[in-house]
């Protein structure tokens, strides 16, 4: 019997979480699961022949320390899942513009340091845009990200001020098809299509999580969309001159001025601790086992 730790946080009670749904099909390949917080200490990792990452869904608060935790079971004998260098390159969001670089499309993206509320209107200016979307490079869950609207936006200059004043962070266009569509995920594991959902925000809402009353449905990408993934899973591996046990990818639809569909952009691609859905297709636990 081989072990495997799943690599989780203290406290699961407000996240929706499936993993468990890895327990069975692992164990019929010969593998015991064991839930491990990435904050416990004095873990014996050599007693372990792999960790996957899974629902370390608070690492954002302490990014360094997170590392920390995963360089300490890098230097065991147990094999990390994704790989350490992946999660390095993934966890600043300044990798969507290495993925652009590369001839991925990403959905246009400022990049920042030390927020002042006297940049709010240059913002808005350059996208030539009435909504806008400011997030921390580093964050997970929707955490600290506002959606701004050009006529109150000056509301939150202080509460954005206290969060970015002295922080990374980037500032996008407000995509409405995320309102008026959802956003497409798209998962693979070792590089193999799985699954994909469609995650639609609650009424008077941006975010899609299920924490946040965001809705899911299962649906099958349109080839230009599975094409776009693939291609972009492609970018992502030379990037990081690895393939990821598991990636989700997150698209969104662009449009024109005239609510004309101009393909899709990334959103994120998520390699660290992605929710991968089991729940929405009875075959990807056991695809990812």
């Amino acid at each position: 019997m081989k072990h495997c730790a799943i690599l989780t946080m203290d406290n699961l009670s407000d996240f929706e979480c499936y993993d468990y749904l890895l327990d069975e099909p692992l164990a019929e390949l010969g593998w015991a699961t064991e839930l491990i917080s990435w904050r416990a200490e004095k873990v014996n990792w050599d007693a372990y022949d792999a960790v996957i990452i899974r629902s370390p869904w608070d690492y954002q608060d302490d990014a360094s320390a997170f590392i920390l935790s995963l360089e300490q079971i890098d230097n065991s004998s147990a094999r990390l899942q994704n790989s350490l260098s992946t999660v390095c390159w993934n966890i600043d969001k300044i990798y969507l513009k290495s993925v652009a670089e590369q001839g991925g499309r990403i959905v246009p993206t400022l990049w920042h340091e030390n927020f002042s509320k006297h940049d709010i209107p240059e913002f808005f200016d350059y996208f030539s845009c009435q909504q806008l979307v400011i997030k921390p490079r580093i964050s997970a869950n929707a955490d600290n990200t506002f959606w701004l609207k050009k006529e109150t936006a000056m509301q939150f200059a202080h509460q954005l001020e206290s969060v970015f004043s002295q922080s990374e962070f980037m500032v996008q266009p407000f995509i409405n098809s995320v309102i008026d569509e959802g956003e497409f995920s798209l998962f693979y594991f070792d590089g193999v299509y799985s699954h994909a959902i469609l995650k639609t925000p609650k009424q008077d809402d941006f975010r899609v999580q299920e924490e946040h009353g965001g809705y899911l449905q299962t649906v099958t990408p349109e080839k230009a969309l599975l094409t776009q993934a693939d291609d972009t899973l492609a970018v992502i591996t030379r990037l990081t001159g690895d393939m990821p046990l598991y990636a989700r990818l997150d698209f969104v639809r662009l449009k024109n001025d005239d609510n004309n569909n101009k393909g899709f952009a990334l959103m994120e691609a998520e390699l660290i601790e992605p929710s991968l859905y089991f729940n929405m297709d009875d075959k990807a636990a056991e695809a990812l086992c």
